[in-house]
């Protein structure tokens, strides 16, 4: 007879829950604990999120893919810390919701910070989990979304999470140029968490919910003694129009979301491919009659450059960059013959589209991001020079300048000139000039190309000459009309091969597709090297 030893029973034993006997039982119990990972931590963490006029991450990530693409990484990783209370609370997702999907049937890697989970504050499991996504959208060369709303690092991890967010940065370093990286800021972003906002491809904000400072208010105000509110030190509205660090802005998450949704719709999945064609029923032999009426001969009178733009690309819709910043240059991202194509162009409405240090910025970046992702570039002339001034001069505008001109010498990709109006001085050189390399250089016969405007040049050449006359007035408008029929007629350029053809404005649309189809296959080597040395 065997005798069995039942083991005592320890009444002060923890609760084990039961084991389910059988696979269903254990597929059962996975069911139910993921559906819990997917609640979140409670119904009341939630209701306080959309109290705040705030969607939960799950709920981002379902708004940014493909119903039902989502596969997500890592749903039941805790964090391992201990101290300060952080042992006896190991929520699943520590804070983030990391995986993949579709936007239009394309792939696409997301990261969505959990604001219920604390405050989605980053720690080392949470890191790891980041750094884990992007590894694989940096792989397999697909773009990186990351949906933003945390308190910053866990305090209660230290160093550690510090850590975090340097492999973050090392890796955003790493993508850049190698993949779409779009950051939207969907809550608040202080100190060192902001730097990689900075360093991806584009910026979303959504007005009163977002924030972003390196500094908080609080700090602001103990060391300057100014006191702000978190809106205006950091707001959607500062950075988009006063800071630039976002490039748009949105009243609510979801039509900021779809936003992003059609940006991507723009983009390839990396820099070895080109930006998804469409089906393009817009004529490409279409004739723009109204730009006759639209830009006026009378190089001192303001015109809207967009309604230019809508005038030439497929069925007049593009998306702006930058929409609110630096307004006197406009970057845009269209579609010509059902490619996508960036357009640079000055805005005579604002400044009289003259090249600021803003400006310069701004296009060099936009440039930038075109080459390193195979977008063919346009450049709009109508620009009077760079915006004279001391500030300008103390600020640097010389090395903001040049950024823009080492962007475009350093671009590889298909580029055209158009000139409009107004080509004076350096600016005419910066904004692709053949000189720098653009491919191929047209002009409409409103074109004044010169070192600088007619007034003043007849002021430096003929100075003796006016001053010696019996009537100086008089003698300066000869001189003006002298040196516009001598240097400044439409045709000097190309009479000298600076500008390949003078064009009807009516064919520009047909006149930029067709040039842009013939460079489609165009292939440019830069000199072997680590890298450039930009200006700063």
């Amino acid at each position: 007879m065997t005798v069995v030893h039942q083991a005592p029973v320890d009444d002060d034993a923890p609760d084990v829950p039961d084991v389910p006997a059988d696979v269903r039982g254990k597929v059962a119990e996975l069911h139910e604990l993921r559906e819990q990972v997917r609640r979140g931590p409670s119904e009341k963490a939630t209701e306080a999120q959309h109290a705040k006029g705030k969607l939960t991450a799950r709920e981002r990530i379902d708004l940014l893919l493909d119903e039902g693409s989502f596969r997500e990484v890592e749903p039941l990783r805790r964090h391992r810390a201990t101290g300060f209370g952080l042992e006896a609370k190991k929520p699943h997702t520590d804070g983030v919701v990391v995986g993949w999907g579709t936007v239009h049937g394309r792939t696409v890697f997301t990261y969505a910070h959990d604001f219920r989970i604390f405050g989605g504050a980053l720690g080392e499991a949470h890191a790891q989990k980041i750094h884990k996504i992007m590894d694989m959208a940096i792989a397999a060369g697909a773009p990186l979304v990351s949906l933003n709303d945390g308190a910053g690092a866990r305090i209660q991890e230290g160093v550690t999470a510090l850590a975090g967010y340097g492999g973050i940065f090392q890796r955003n370093t790493r993508a850049s140029g190698v993949i779409p990286q779009i950051s939207v800021m969907l809550g608040p972003c202080a100190g060192g968490a902001a730097y990689s906002p900075a360093l991806t491809d584009f910026v979303f904000m959504v007005r009163e919910t977002s924030q972003m400072f390196i500094t908080g208010p609080d700090v602001v105000q103990a060391v300057t003694g100014e006191k702000i509110s978190q809106n205006g030190l950091g707001g959607a509205d500062v950075h988009a129009g006063v800071s630039g660090v976002s490039h748009f802005v949105y009243d609510d998450e979801q039509s900021c979301i779809e936003e992003v949704r059609y940006l991507l719709s723009l983009l390839p999945q990396n820099n070895r491919e080109m930006p998804p064609a469409a089906v393009n029923d817009d004529p490409v032999d279409r004739r723009n009659e109204s730009l006759l009426d639209l830009v006026p001969a009378d190089g001192n009178r303001p015109y809207d450059m967009r309604k230019v733009i809508e005038e030439i690309v497929d069925h007049g819709e593009y998306l702006e960059v930058h929409e609110r910043w630096a307004t006197n240059v406009l970057c845009v991202l269209a579609r010509i013959d059902g490619h996508v194509t960036g357009i640079i162009a000055n805005q005579p409405q604002s400044l009289a589209g003259v090249l600021d240090i803003n400006a310069s910025e701004k296009a060099a970046r936009f440039v930038q991001m075109c080459d390193a992702f195979n977008i063919p570039l346009v450049t709009m002339l109508d620009v009077p020079g760079f915006l004279p001034g001391v500030d300008q001069e103390h600020d640097g505008i010389i090395r903001h300048g040049a950024k823009l001109l080492y962007a475009y010498c350093n671009a590889t990709v298909p580029r055209i000139q158009l000139i409009l109006r107004k080509a004076y001085g350096g600016a005419y050189i910066v904004m692709d000039s053949r000189s720098i390399g653009a491919d191929l250089s047209f002009a409409w016969p409103t074109n004044e190309i010169a070192v600088m405007g007619a007034e003043g040049a007849a002021n430096v050449i003929f100075r003796r000459d006016i001053n010696a006359a019996d009537d100086p007035d008089a003698m300066r408008a000869q001189k003006i009309k002298e040196y516009k029929s001598e240097l400044m007629h439409p045709y000097y350029a190309a009479e000298r091969g600076l500008v390949d053809d003078v064009i009807d404005p009516a064919e520009t649309r047909q006149v930029l597709a067709s040039s842009l189809a013939m460079l489609r296959t165009k292939h440019a080597d830069l000199p072997s090297r680590k890298h450039g040395n930009p200006p700063m």
